[in-house]
């Protein structure tokens, strides 16, 4: 389990497989104190240590796992938000984040407004239950709050603010229009559909 404040803005060291893969990241965390087995969010995708040296670790990344998120994408260099899962008494600084990648969505806008940027994400239409103004998202394993929700004929679209602070210590420093981002949505946003479903 996770809390979406990123901790270390890690880089793909090296990709290496066909189907499944194995990504080595390069990372600021002391990996002394990583286990082998220990979760990290990746970009938001919960991922397991399976190997490590000194400023790098590696995991293994399934087919099914780069066909729901945007990982395909990435290349040796590309920034990646990582976040380590929680202890018992760590603070929950964001919100209950689980690693588990809802959709894959689109950047339609990434502007800067004042000191901050306005980015706005396009989600397929199935998803647009989950995602509410005021209500928190995942965005590449960010915590991030919904400033509107808009519902046109291509999907739906969020709007959010990002503040000076969250673009220096997360990867969108990077971020450009028609980027592929992964997105979960509030897990409670996730039971009450299903509660709808069922009712």
């Amino acid at each position: 389990m996770f809390t979406g404040i990123v901790t270390d803005v890690g880089a793909v060291r090296s990709m290496e497989g066909d189907g499944d893969i194995r990504i080595a990241f390069n990372t600021c965390y002391d990996t002394s104190t990583v286990e082998i087995g220990a979760s990290i969010a990746c970009a938001g995708v919960c991922l397991t240590v399976v190997d490590k040296g000194k400023g790098w670790f590696s995991a293994d990344v399934s087919r099914e796992s780069l066909s729901v998120t945007n990982i395909g994408d990435w290349k040796v260099g590309t920034l990646v938000n990582l976040e380590r899962s929680l202890k018992l008494g760590d603070e929950l600084g964001g919100h209950i984040v689980t690693g588990h990648i809802d959709c894959v969505g689109c950047v339609t806008c990434f502007s800067s407004v004042d000191d901050s940027v306005l980015l706005q994400v396009v989600i397929p239409e199935d998803f647009s239950g989950f995602v509410a103004q005021k209500g928190s998202v995942t965005v590449d394993g960010t915590s991030l709050t919904v400033n509107k929700v808009e519902d046109h004929s291509e999907g739906t679209t969020f709007s959010i603010n990002i503040i000076p602070h969250t673009q220096e210590v997360t990867s969108f420093r990077t971020t450009k229009v028609g980027d592929k981002v992964n997105v979960e949505f509030d897990i409670l946003a996730r039971y009450v559909s299903r509660l709808q479903e069922k009712g």
